[in-house]
C-alpha cells in the first residue's frame, strides 16, 4: 500500500481549500530573513540541513492554515510554523528530564516574564521576536491562552520521549491523547484571532463544543500525519508514538491493516467534527464569530493535506539526522 495514494484517495475534507496570496513573500522571509539571517547561528555549518528547512515551505503551510490573514499579521505565524519545526528536531533527541526546562523557560519568555538575556535555551530570542510581534494583534490574555496550549505541546513531547526511551507502546487511546498535544495545532488555532481581528471572550473558549472540535481537529491532522510520517519515524526511533505503529502493536496486524484502522478512526472523528459544525449552540452575539472560527478551523484539516503530502520532510526523508541535532545541543 503506498501511503501518500491512501492520503491523496480516501482521507477526504468536504472543507474549502484557500492559500494566503502572501506566501511567497513569506517563505522569502523565512529563507533569507530568518534560516540564513537572524537564526543562521544554530546550522550555520551545515548549509545542507538549512536547505531542508527551506525545502520544508513552512510559510506555504501556514498559508493554507491562515489563508486571508494580511501580511503583517501574517508574519507572527509564518515565525512560528519555523520555531515549532526548529523546536521538535532540537529536542527530538533529548532526554526527557530536559525538557521541563526548555518549556518553563519558553512559556516565561512568551509571557514576558524573562528577557531572552535572561534565558538559556537556543529558541529563546526567536520566541522575544514572536511575542513582541502577538501583542500588536492580541491582548495579554489571549497570550496567555496561546502559551498554555505551547505548554501543553511540550508536556506531549516529554511523554513522547519517555516512550522513547524505555522503548515501549503507550495503548492507542494512550497515544491519541499526547498526541493531541504533541502536534502542537492547538497554539495555531488560538492564533485565528489574528487573522479575524475578533477577540472572543474566555467563556466561549471553555465551551465543550468548542473544545472538543478544538481536539478532534488535533486528532484529524495526527491520524492523516502518522501515515505520512512512518518512514520518518522508523528512521529515527520515534514509532512509539507514531499511531500507526501503536496501532500495529497493540493490534498485532500488518501494517497495511494498521494504515486503514487509522484511516478509519479519522473518519469517525471527521464524522463528528461536521456534525457539532453543523448544529453548533447558540453563542448570542458571539455566534456568527464562532461559526467563522470552527470555519477557518475546518480549513487547516483541507490546508494540511493539501501542502503536507507535497513536502519533502516526509516523502523523501529530508529531515535532521539525530547526530546533527544532538551536537547542536550538546556542543563540544
Amino acid at each position: 500500500m503506498n501511503p501518500l495514494e491512501l492520503l491523496n484517495t480516501q482521507f477526504k475534507y468536504p472543507f474549502p481549500t484557500l492559500k494566503n496570496p502572501n506566501a511567497d513573500q513569506l517563505q522569502e522571509i523565512t529563507e533569507n530573513q530568518w534560516i540564513d539571517g537572524e537564526y543562521l547561528w544554530l546550522y550555520e555549518n551545515n548549509p545542507d540541513l538549512r536547505k531542508k528547512y527551506k525545502k520544508t515551505k513552512t510559510a506555504h503551510i501556514a498559508a493554507q492554515w491562515f489563508p486571508t490573514a494580511p501580511v503583517e499579521r501574517f508574519k507572527p505565524i509564518c515565525r512560528l510554523m519555523l520555531w515549532t519545526l526548529y523546536n521538535d528536531d532540537l529536542y527530538e533527541e533529548s532526554e526527557p528530564n530536559d525538557i521541563e526546562n526548555v518549556r518553563t523557560q519558553s512559556i516565561a519568555i512568551l509571557n514576558g516574564e524573562i528577557s531572552n538575556a535572561e534565558a538559556t535555551i537556543p529558541l529563546g530570542a526567536m520566541l522575544t521576536s514572536l511575542r513582541q510581534e502577538l501583542l500588536q494583534f492580541i491582548p495579554q490574555e489571549s497570550i496567555s491562552r496561546f502559551t498554555q496550549m505551547i505548554s501543553r505541546y511540550f508536556l506531549g513531547l516529554e511523554a513522547e520521549l519517555r516512550y522513547k526511551q524505555n522503548k515501549m507502546f503507550p495503548t492507542i487511546a494512550e497515544c491519541i491523547t499526547l498526541r493531541e498535544d504533541s502536534i502542537c495545532l492547538y497554539p495555531f488555532l488560538q492564533l485565528t484571532e489574528i487573522e479575524t481581528g475578533i477577540i472572543l471572550p474566555p467563556e466561549i473558549h471553555e465551551h465543550p463544543v468548542i473544545r472538543r472540535l478544538q481536539a478532534l481537529a488535533c486528532h484529524l491532522v495526527t491520524f492523516f500525519n502518522e501515515v505520512q510520517s512512518v518512514m520518518k519515524d522508523e528512521a529515527t526511533g520515534s514509532i512509539y508514538y507514531n499511531i500507526v505503529k501503536v496501532i500495529q502493536n497493540e493490534r498485532q496486524i500488518s501494517l497495511e491493516e494498521a494504515y486503514l484502522e487509522d484511516l478509519r478512526l479519522h473518519n469517525e472523528d471527521l464524522r463528528e467534527f461536521i456534525t457539532l459544525q453543523a448544529s453548533l449552540p447558540d453563542f448570542g452575539i458571539w455566534h456568527e464569530a464562532v461559526v467563522n472560527w470552527v470555519h477557518y478551523m475546518s480549513m487547516v484539516l483541507s490546508g494540511w493535506k493539501n501542502i503536507s503530502t507535497k513536502l519533502d520532510r516526509y516523502n523523501a526523508m529530508e529531515f535532521p539526522g539525530a547526530k546533527e541535532l544532538k551536537e547542536k545541543l550538546n556542543p563540544t
